[in-house]
């Protein structure tokens, strides 16, 4: 259905024209999937029947809550640094809370991704090598130990393809993926811990927005300064979402759905809603606060920029004043899990701009593009997805 209606713009079908060429699956990706696929098949092969496609859930009730699949992919630095090799184990008894356990540790880095099921059964992830190199560059930022961009892919592509039957059916969610890094150790104070556990793990969810048109609704934070310049706002840290979440447990109390921060240094201008970069259109031009340190430069964000840029939009990253949300005809959110989320309203100083969310045409041809690349139902030239069966 969205692909219908996408034809309906010439511009989207350009769009069409231009990226349904290639598919985008090399031999080499091919290759390695199948060596990991072989590998992991060795380990799990008995322990349930190789004809089980799918696991005994639900997915048409399919929530958000955390649901426990069959293994995790874990490895550790050694004294030096280097990562040893990984390993899959079941889940046991483990307690995923990594908010509140990993905090204990003093240092941890998060990151956000996404598994999906083709109409054809292939699995597919979507720019895994930009989550491998932001979880790189943080480690970096707080002086810690880092698995590479290849065995960060390889432990991802291990723990999906270990725990596939747990991939929902086609349009009916995706495995949300997260993978770890935390510090452990003896330490004194807040120095460097001695070594350092790199985990994944996933639990199938279901769509954020099934139909597409549920709306956000936010509130202008004031009160909880954002990272300066320099600070750690330009990454995944873990201990950056304590007051975060307590901000969105205000909000929500309130009936909001969800938070958008202003700059610390000044005040006036937007930054981004929760872990969330967020868009303003007006005509031909798309507006968006320009990541300088304080900002996520989220991998969803990156992406609807370069497909808003191959349409004919002209995108701006720079300052966004707050007063600009009432001059704009669409707001909308980016982020791992939301993907494209329309914008219905924004509430700032007890003044509440609404959008008429059912002509946020840009949005939705957006959105449409997006989901399409992801899930496989449109090709693209760009190898932005990796197939890992």
């Amino acid at each position: 259905m969205a692909l219908r209606c996408l034809l309906q713009s010439s511009t989207t079908s350009s769009y069409l024209s231009k990226i349904c060429g290639i598919r985008m699956h090399g031999t080499k990706a091919a290759a390695a999937a199948s060596v990991v696929e072989e590998h992991v098949s060795d380990m799990v092969g008995g322990e349930r029947g190789e004809d089980e496609e799918y696991a005994d859930v639900d997915w048409d009730n399919l929530g958000f809550s955390l649901v426990r699949t069959d293994y995790m992919y874990t490895t550790r630095s050694c004294s030096e640094g280097n990562f040893e090799h990984g390993c899959l184990s079941r889940y046991g008894n483990i307690e995923l809370n990594p908010a509140a356990g990993i905090l204990n540790y003093g240092q941890g880095l998060i990151e956000g991704m996404k598994a999906y099921r083709g109409e054809d059964d292939r699995v597919l992830l979507f720019r895994p090598e930009l989550n491998a190199m932001r979880m790189k560059y943080g480690a970096e930022r707080m002086c810690m130990h880092s698995p590479s961009v290849q065995q960060f892919i390889e432990g991802v592509k291990q723990t999906v393809l270990a725990n596939k039957r747990w991939v929902p059916p086609p349009g009916k969610g995706s495995l949300y993926l997260r993978p770890l890094l935390f510090g452990g150790g003896a330490s004194l104070g807040v120095a460097a811990a001695s070594e350092y556990t790199f985990l994944v793990f996933g639990s199938p969810v279901k769509n954020y927005f099934k139909e597409g048109t549920s709306a956000l609704n936010l509130y202008v934070e004031e009160v909880i300064p954002r990272a300066y310049i320099g600070g750690t706002g330009g990454v995944k840290a873990i201990s950056n979402y304590g007051p975060v979440l307590e901000a969105m447990r205000r909000a929500k109390s309130r009936g909001f759905s969800d938070v958008l921060y202003l700059d610390a240094e000044t005040g006036k201008n937007i930054e981004e809603v929760s872990a969330s970069n967020i868009f303003l259109v007006k005509g031909n031009t798309i507006a968006t606060p320009a990541t300088n340190g304080t900002i996520l430069d989220g991998i969803t964000r990156k992406s609807i920029i370069e497909i808003a840029l191959d349409l004919g939009y002209k995108v701006e990253e720079r300052r966004v004043p707050v007063e600009e949300l009432k001059e704009a005809e669409e707001v909308f959110c980016t982020g791992t899990a939301i993907g494209v989320a329309s914008v219905g309203s924004i509430t700032f100083q007890n003044t509440r701009t609404e959008y008429n969310v059912g002509d946020a045409l840009v949005t939705q041809q957006l959105r449409s593009i997006l989901v399409g690349i992801q899930t496989g139902s449109i090709q693209d030239t760009k190898d932005w997805v990796l197939q890992i069966d």
